[in-house]
């Protein structure tokens, strides 16, 4: 049986999966700095060569995991605890809230909610012959599509598998423990040891891909307010930066503030789409988010299982697949999160909050920022313009428009700080995600190891920018996350199976009972 190492340099750590991982990261960090025009010619022809299967792979797998998280939250086991029977929950409905906005949305949203809506304000498979008011209502409607209840359902499915085995099994915190009905005692083997790498192996690109566009938003500010140009050596020195403050938090026990710094970034946030609402096109934002998220209700079964059949791929390679693959890398980070908030709940409980709670507020957001650009780009204000020369800067070119003097000076300010916490926040707890899945759940972590994360990542990150920018950024999360995402089958099997073996209850208050094999016995 596998085991972490109780000595040496992998003290805490289960060795053969964290060489393996630091190995690949490591490779390809390298690879990027001594080729790095070939490294990106590979990248760009390993996705191409594997996008047509993705559109219809990724498309059905997605749509198969958000039915199964409904089922899960509607139907016979609705009633069981991620955790004991007698358990509650840990956390405020609030707090829980605003921890899991801050864990799953954050910089990306900040980053694409003006310029995606532009995006496919321009071009995308569904516009009308003609083009009109409509286009506005279809740009929306496809955003909320790549931000709404799939992505979600990637983050259920993890936390929900983590969080069930860990709190009612008493298995490590880790993906493999997933697999337990499946191969009983041969988890802690090498069919653990490949699925916790694979999960590691998408997690580093998954926290890479947002660290870095991150920093493109935070070098987009500061040339904003500073005049400091965006370029690959200030986004590379922000990556280092970044993540030497995310790293320096862990070290010093910072991470303990952080359900304090999720309300922080919430109640910041809420400031700034204040702004947008007063201050923009407020008629037409009520008027557009009502419509939209009807014409996105009213079409999600369609454009879930839609895959471009016969009409080529190039939007939906570059949008929806981007996106389903972006979700899942992040989804270990983010369902290790959610899964240690969310001890006490009920799987009913569980999945109507973190379904419609957070999709709920982005929808709120996108609608009203991303609306304001698209109102102002109607009328002129040269949005699209900005957002071809460079996505970041879109943001910040509507602020700008929408208040020039003071009021959106400080609120172009209030966006980069926001951005700068967003970044810390999901880079610190993406290292100690990465470094939870590498000690088998466990909490105490070494310093070194944190560090040594921690320069890992800034350095890949720094790489893929200098190797192609956001472009190289997509096809790496989306070849990485290949190999995690049938691990995120097996898991479904397997909590299936799990589950057959509970009693639930018809009845209110009869719920179900524990299961007969801990963790205690079987490490026995």
């Amino acid at each position: 049986m596998a085991s972490p190492s109780k000595e040496g340099l992998f003290r805490g750590l289960t060795p053969t999966v964290t060489i393996v991982s630091l190995a690949a990261v490591v490779g390809l960090t390298l690879a990027g700095a001594l080729a790095g025009d070939a490294f990106e010619a590979v990248l760009a022809r390993s996705r191409a060569a594997v996008t047509p299967l993705l559109e219809s792979y990724y498309i059905g797998l997605v749509s198969l995991i958000l039915v199964f998280v409904v089922w899960l939250g509607v139907g016979r086991y609705k009633n069981v605890r991620l955790g004991d029977d007698d358990e509650r929950p840990e956390f405020g409905s609030f707090s829980w809230i605003s921890m899991l906005f801050a864990a799953g949305m954050g910089v990306g949203l900040i980053f694409w909610s003006v310029a995606e809506p532009i995006s496919h304000l321009q071009g995308n498979p569904f516009l009308p012959a003609g083009g009109g008011r409509t286009d506005a209502d279809l740009a929306m409607r496809l955003t909320f599509f790549h931000w709404g209840l799939h992505g979600w359902g990637l983050f259920s499915l993890v936390a929900i598998v983590v969080g069930y085995f860990g709190f009612r099994y008493h298995l490590p915190f880790t993906m493999r423990s997933g697999l337990y009905p499946l191969l009983g005692r041969r988890i802690f083997g090498w069919p653990g040891d490949v699925l916790d790498t694979f999960t590691v192996v998408a997690t580093v690109f998954g926290v890479v891909t947002t660290v870095g566009l991150g920093v493109q938003q935070l070098n987009a500010g500061l040339d904003s307010l500073l005049g400091i140009p965006a370029s690959t050596p200030v986004q590379a020195a922000l990556s280092f930066g970044i993540m030497a403050v995310a790293t320096a938090a862990l070290l010093f026990g910072l991470d303990r503030g952080l359900r304090l710094l999720s309300e922080l970034n919430f109640w910041l946030s809420v400031i700034l789409v204040g702004f947008f609402f007063t201050f923009g096109p407020t008629t037409y934002l009520l008027s557009l988010a009502v419509q939209s998220t009807g014409e996105y209700l009213q079409n999600l079964v369609a454009q879930s299982f839609w895959t471009a059949a016969g009409e080529g791929g190039g939007w939906h390679g570059e949008w929806t697949v981007f996106y389903w693959a972006w979700w899942m890398a992040w989804s270990p980070f983010v369902g290790l999160f959610i899964a240690r908030i969310s001890r006490g709940r009920s799987f009913r409980q569980f999945v109507s909050g973190v379904l419609l709670a957070p999709v709920s507020i982005t929808f709120v957001w996108l609608a009203i920022i991303g609306g304001t650009g698209l109102r102002l780009e109607e009328e002129g204000a040269g949005v699209a313009e900005v957002a071809a020369a460079d996505v970041a800067a879109a943001f910040y070119h509507v602020v700008e428009v929408l208040s020039p003097g003071a009021l959106g000076l400080a609120m172009a300010a209030l966006v980069t700080v926001l951005v700068a916490l967003y970044l810390v926040t999901s880079a610190s707890a993406g290292v100690l995600v990465v470094n939870t899945l590498l000690a088998y759940g466990g909490k105490d972590h070494q310093p070194l190891h944190l560090i040594l994360w921690g320069v890992a990542i800034a350095g890949l990150t720094a790489i893929l920018l200098s190797a192609g920018g956001l472009e190289t950024l997509q096809n790496a999360v989306v070849l990485a996350s290949i190999p995690f995402s049938l691990g995120l089958i097996a898991m479904m099997v397997g909590l299936e199976r799990a589950l057959s073996e509970e009693v639930y209850g018809p009845r209110k208050g009869r719920r179900t009972s524990l299961p007969t094999e801990p963790w205690t016995q079987i490490e026995e």
